[in-house]
This record gives structure tokens, sequence and C-alpha cells, in this order.
């Protein structure tokens, strides 16, 4: 049979994901100087270390937070392997020129920020706010297969070899840095301040907010990835199932198995074409079975998880299965 070719976008892919982590850390670093760091937020990550150092001594954040990449990302080259690293490294450059960028134009340019839009009294819708487009930044990078550095870097080491998420690892790291902003952070005022909060609770405050940012940000980064994540089966009902199988297989880059089948009104021997694809490659695929077959039937359904061939990798430690029953069958040969 005669093959339909469609140009496969690898170079076009390439520039997707360099647009979709340019994207993510533009909105990370936009985010942080319009509602963190008026409000002198903690947040985790190595921007929190940095806003930490920030707030304690007035060295710029995104000075702090080039520097511990350096050391990471190399930790991270023997981990996770230059593919991941090289647009890690690209992210961090571009990271550290947004958060130079945004500097600028908030403190020398005079952009308003959250406190000059919301007041300081809107704490908290800042806080929300703020958490739920850091987290969606976050996602963007690591959806394009690189991250944020920092942190991002320590999560996915521990997601490829434990079955524990990105936001749930990052959960961990995060937690101990929001807690030491509290011993490292000075108090700069004494006495009783505006509502009866003294710098000592005010400092407690701060904390609190902090770990309200940290479960917004890994509730929405979770959100966002396992919805990219999510696997469908396709039964495709076609004559031409040998060109549908052939753009799965080159272009998705997933298995395919066909399955004999026979119609039960026609009497008509054929192929049934039956795949797994991830949720965000449905489109592509059904946009090219629209140009191969507009006539086919397609079956499409959510599957809860797939493991190997190209998917998640089973994470769960292995356990040795007793053989007692396969050496009971060999006694009786």
């Amino acid at each position: 049979m005669g093959r339909h070719f469609f140009p496969r976008p690898t170079v076009m892919s390439e520039l997707k994901n360099y647009i979709m982590i340019t994207i993510g850390l533009t909105l990370y670093a936009s985010t942080w100087k319009f509602f963190m760091e008026p409000n002198e937020f903690v947040t985790g990550g190595i921007t929190g270390v940095g806003g930490i150092v920030y707030y304690a001594t007035g060295v710029p954040m995104q000075y702090t937070y080039f520097a511990i990449n350096i050391v990471l990302i190399i930790i991270a080259i023997q981990q996770l392997g230059w593919k991941f690293c090289i647009k890690t490294i690209y992210a961090i450059l571009v990271m550290t020129l947004m958060l130079e960028l945004f500097d600028y134009c908030f403190k020398t340019l005079d952009w308003q920020t959250a406190v000059d839009i919301l007041g300081k009294e809107k704490q908290l819708e800042s806080c929300i706010v703020g958490s739920i487009f850091i987290g969606m930044g976050i996602a963007f990078c690591f959806l394009a297969n690189g991250s944020t550095g920092g942190v991002d870097i320590i999560a996915a080491i521990v997601n490829k070899y434990k079955d524990i998420s990105f936001g749930r690892a990052m959960l961990y790291v995060d937690a101990c840095i929001i807690i030491s902003s509290y011993f490292f952070i000075p108090v700069k005022e004494t006495g009783i301040l505006q509502n009866g909060i003294t710098p000592e609770n005010l400092q407690l405050q701060k904390v609190f907010y902090g770990f309200i940012n940290l479960v917004i940000v890994n509730v929405s980064l979770d959100y966002m990835i396992n919805s990219n994540r999510q696997a469908v089966q396709f039964f495709i009902f076609t004559n031409k199932y040998d060109e549908v199988a052939y753009y799965i297989t080159r272009y998705l880059k997933r298995g395919v198995t066909l399955l004999d089948s026979v119609g039960y009104y026609s009497g008509k021997d054929g192929k049934v074409v039956t795949t797994i694809a991830r949720a965000n490659q449905s489109n592509q695929l059904l946009s090219a079975i629209k140009q191969i077959d507009p006539n086919a039937l397609i079956s499409q359904s959510k599957v809860m998880a797939v493991y190997g061939l190209g998917f998640d990798k089973i994470k769960a430690k292995s356990k040795k299965v007793k053989n007692e029953h396969i050496n009971d069958s060999e006694k009786k040969k």
C-alpha cells in the first residue's frame, strides 16, 4: 500500500519547547517581581533562597539564584542527561536575565507592583494569585522537558527514581527553605505594629504566607503536569489501516496493534488499529486520520495509567516473587 508522508516537525517541536520554557520563565520572573518581592513573601526553591538573601542583605536574588544553580547543574548533567540539562541551562540563563529585566522595570522605570495596585492589606490575595502563576510558569518549563533550575532539578531527579510527583518532591525541600526564613530574615522594626502585630508575629505571618504559596504552587503544578501526561486509547476502524499505523509509529512514536475484524453487516474482513498515546497528541492524530481517511470510525477513551514503551516507568520497589508454585510444578513434571 502507498503511504502518506507528513513532514515531521522536529525543528518546530524543539522551537516550541524553547518558546514554552521562555513563556514559563517570563511568567515566573514577572510574578516574583510583581507579587512576591514587594510583599516580602518567602517562597520555596532557589528563588526563595535568593529572596531570603535579598531581604536580609539587599543582594538581588537573581545573583544568588544564578550562583547556586551553577552547582546544581553539574549534578543534573550526571543524573538527568544532556538533553534535560541543555534546556535547564538555557532556563537558568533566561530566568536570570528575566529577573534582572523585571527588576529594572519595577525599580528603575517605576512600574506598579501588586502593593501599589492592591495595597499592603491585600497580601493574601496577592499570595494566592501569585502562587497560581508561579505554578503555571514551572509547569510550562517541565512540559517542555526543561526546568526553572534549582529545586526543580532535585525534584526531577527524585521523580526519575521514585514514585513521587514533581509537586510532592518539591514540597519536601521547599518546606525546609520556608521554615528557615524565620531564622535568617532579620526583624527590622521593634515594638507594636498596626493592628497589634509585633515584628516577631510578622515573621511568623511571612512563614504562613510561604506555606500558602507552597501548597498552591504544587497543586497547580501537579494539575498541569498530570493533565498533560494523561493517556488515551484509540480504536480506529479504517480501510487505510496501513497508512494510519505508519503515521502513528513514524510521527507520534507510539506502538500500534492491528486487530482482525469482521463486519457483521458487510461480512468483510478488516483491521482495527489500536494505540495508546498522550492526551496532548490526540488532536494531531485526529487531524492526520482526517487527512488519510475522512470516513474512518474512531473510538477514543481515557486510560488511568500506562507504564513502559514510551510512557511512565514503573517506580515501585520490586519484591522477590516466591517460587514455591514454580518449584512444585517442576517437581510434578
